[in-house]
């Protein structure tokens, strides 16, 4: 952090395996990322289902974790949450202290989304979701919410994962969106976090 920021500010993207997180914390992150990537190898093939991410050869095995500066005072750390069920054990741990979450979504997966969303529910944290580029047919909105059973009142963008300008829109999405639920009229605290850190 530099010498004057005094304001860490913690937030995850989670979602399936292979829908993209590393790449996102990767692509707008102002330092060099560190991430926690292992060469996926035949015998996780028994423990993985690996049939939809074709061509993928490392995965993250703990998480990944970049920084970017909002202003003089505040910076914000970004924690990758690894995406395959046999890691989801660190979620919960990921998730304290965190202020908000990015959901990433690969829309011919839509099912993989389940279990974030589920957890980010259950503890109480604000979250947006992300429909991340990968090509081909897409899906509407309209069709992406209803799958997902979102609330009415969480955000649903698109965006490519590879891109740092998008990946910087989500994260702006996120932040107004973590905002606008802790703001009440006239800017007034409506709630508080359950947790900073």
């Amino acid at each position: 952090m530099g010498a004057t920021a005094d304001n860490g500010l913690k937030i995850v993207v989670v979602g399936g395996f292979g829908v993209g997180k590393t790449t996102m914390v990767r692509s707008v992150s102002e330092i060099r990322p560190l991430n926690t990537e292992e060469t996926m190898t035949r015998a996780g093939e028994s423990v993985d289902d690996i049939s939809e991410v074709q061509g993928k050869t490392s995965t993250t095995v703990a998480f990944d974790f970049g920084r970017i500066t909002l202003d003089a005072r505040n910076v914000l750390y970004m924690f990758g949450a690894p995406g395959q069920e046999r890691f989801w054990f660190l979620w919960d741990r990921l998730f304290s202290g965190t202020l908000g979450a990015v959901v990433l979504v690969d829309t011919r997966r839509i099912g993989d989304s389940w279990y974030a969303i589920d957890r980010l529910e259950a503890h109480g944290t604000p979250f947006i979701v992300a429909c991340n580029n990968f090509g081909g047919p897409g899906h509407s909105h309209a069709d992406v919410r209803e799958a997902l059973d979102l609330d009415p009142d969480v955000p649903l963008v698109d965006c490519d994962a590879r891109s740092r300008e998008s990946s910087k829109e989500v994260l702006i999405t996120l932040v107004q969106h973590i905002k606008n639920r802790y703001a009440g009229p006239a800017g007034r605290p409506a709630e508080s976090p359950r947790e900073f850190a």
